[in-house]
């Protein structure tokens, strides 16, 4: 699938950064946005719906768009990390956690998603993780981290259900990405074996694979890098 014109949120991060690199490759004219993006248009706040309002609207003016993904995402900031047991539930870092991995994708789709065409295969894809599956969770712990992308799996769903009303040929889906070497993985990949711990390019270019795959029956569902449905 070659897609058009494509937003990737989340640009300056190692996978965003690599999937606007797969998709300038195949000819895409592909809108980055990043919070830390050099270029002061291409800026955008995920915890803030105005600064994601405003994106919306300046890249609306070129036109609409046949893909919108979302690579944005925290596990741990400054000296917060995953909880290990309930005994580290705090009220600030479940919101924190929400507010980045749930809502703010949430308001860039409440933005974003009128950009897309009333008819033809278009799409929407957020990076979710693999943690995030209720039925999968046999270890415990990472309760924000957890939640927020369980959450971030529900609104995909729920996203899918309205877009499949405007538009039948419509995706809309989590992906899970595996284990990739960036920041966001990097205090946890000690026991990572070697061969499971992904370079960004390789998962992007994945991504990409399944989510030009998938069909509009398969809207709403949670897919990881190799093709593979996770279970709510």
């Amino acid at each position: 699938m070659n897609w058009k014109h494509a937003v990737v949120v989340g640009a300056s991060g190692g996978i965003g950064a690599a999937i606007s690199e797969h998709l300038r490759e195949a000819g895409t004219q592909v809108y980055e946005l990043a919070r830390s993006h050099s270029d002061p248009a291409s800026r955008i706040d995920i915890t803030c719906e105005s600064s994601i309002a405003e994106a919306a609207e300046r890249i609306g003016a070129y036109g609409p768009v046949d893909l919108i993904f979302i690579a944005t995402g925290m596990l741990h900031e400054g000296d917060l990390g995953p909880e290990k047991s309930m005994r580290d539930l705090s009220m600030d870092w479940l919101a924190r956690n929400f507010a980045i991995n749930a809502a703010g994708p949430a308001l860039v789709a409440k933005h974003f998603l009128p950009l897309l065409p009333r008819d033809g295969r278009c799409a929407f894809a957020a990076l979710s993780a693999r943690v995030g599956s209720i039925g999968d969770n046999r270890l415990g712990g990472w309760y924000g981290y957890r939640a927020s992308k369980a959450a971030l799996n529900m609104l995909v769903k729920s996203l899918a259900i309205e877009m499949a009303r405007k538009n039948r040929e419509a995706v809309c889906v989590s992906l899970h990405p595996g284990t990739v070497d960036t920041p966001l993985s990097a205090p946890f990949q000690r026991n990572v074996a070697p061969e499971k711990l992904f370079d960004a390019r390789f998962s992007a270019g994945k991504l990409l694979n399944v989510l030009a795959g998938l069909s509009p029956e398969e809207s709403g569902g949670h897919f990881a890098w190799d093709g593979q449905r996770i279970e709510p």
